[in-house]
């Protein structure tokens, strides 16, 4: 009898198909993961590329500040080079005028020591001829020179015995003695008197403007405007000169304070001999 043949099935293992399960589960975490690290690294990159052109462009201002500092530097260099050569000029310049000014207060020297001598001839002639004079009357004209002559030698010993200044002009000292130099005609002189602080006067060819004024130590503040430049003189004393040189003009014009009060100050400007200067005061004596 022939039995019926049924095929057999084969089952599968129940661990394969955990296998396969576990093995699937694990491919995709792995996906999982290697995505999320792909996707930091990402993050990373972009990260460090911003630190990267920060720091880039942080040291590109910086450059450029050093570039514009060294450039500044350098017009300094250049313009404190411009300065010093103009400083050396004008030390030239000085140091030029100085030996002028010195040269006439000689030549000054020596003209004051010839009219001495000039003056002694003229008194020894005097005598000598007011010896041999016999009568009355030639003894009276030759008394009238000789009292003139000892009235100009006299005049002259009193010219000599006022301050000469170190470029060799006399310092007068109060109206009288301003009065005294311009009779010998030798400079120019105009008399100021300016009352108050901060009020710009002309006096000859200088604008004063006084700054202040301490009467117990006879001093005085002011500032000289010459051809448009301003000049501060500080803390001089009366009787002092303050030389100043016009545009132009090789000789020294002199500015003198002869006395101070409150908020005031007097004195006169001396000027070199030259056609068309007056010698009018600013205000009254």
């Amino acid at each position: 009898m022939t039995e019926n043949m049924e095929p057999v099935q084969t089952k599968t293992p129940g661990w394969i198909a955990a296998a396969i399960v576990i093995l699937a589960i694990v491919s995709i975490a792995g996906v999982g993961l290697a995505w999320n690290e792909s996707t930091k690294l990402q993050d990373m990159q972009a990260a460090v590329n911003g630190q990267f052109k920060t720091a880039q462009a942080d040291a590109d201002q910086k450059i450029a500040a050093l570039e514009q500092k060294d450039t500044q530097a350098d017009a300094a260099t250049a313009a404190l080079q411009s300065d010093l050569s103009v400083v050396t000029k004008r030390l030239r310049l000085t140091q030029g005028e100085l030996k002028t000014a010195r040269d006439e207060a000689q030549q000054i020297r020596d003209d004051a020591q010839k009219q001495i001598a000039d003056v002694n001839t003229d008194v020894s002639g005097v005598k000598t001829e007011l010896a041999t004079k016999a009568n009355s009357d030639d003894l009276n004209t030759t008394n009238g020179n000789v009292t003139a002559v000892k009235t100009d030698l006299a005049g002259t010993k009193n010219d000599l015995q006022m301050a000469r200044s170190e470029l060799g002009t006399l310092i007068a000292k109060n109206h009288g003695e301003i009065d005294e130099l311009r009779r010998m005609g030798e400079r120019d002189y105009v008399e100021f008197s300016i009352d108050g602080r901060g009020k710009p006067q002309k006096v000859g060819n200088v604008t004063v403007e006084l700054r202040g004024v301490n009467t117990k130590k006879n001093q005085f503040d002011v500032a000289l405007t010459v051809d448009d430049v301003r000049t501060e003189k500080g803390k001089r004393t009366v009787n002092e000169p303050i030389f100043y040189y016009p545009r132009g003009s090789r000789q020294a014009d002199e500015f003198v304070v002869n006395s101070v009060g409150k908020d005031k100050i007097t004195g006169y400007v001396s000027m070199p001999k030259s056609a068309g200067t007056t010698t009018s005061a600013s205000t009254g004596d």
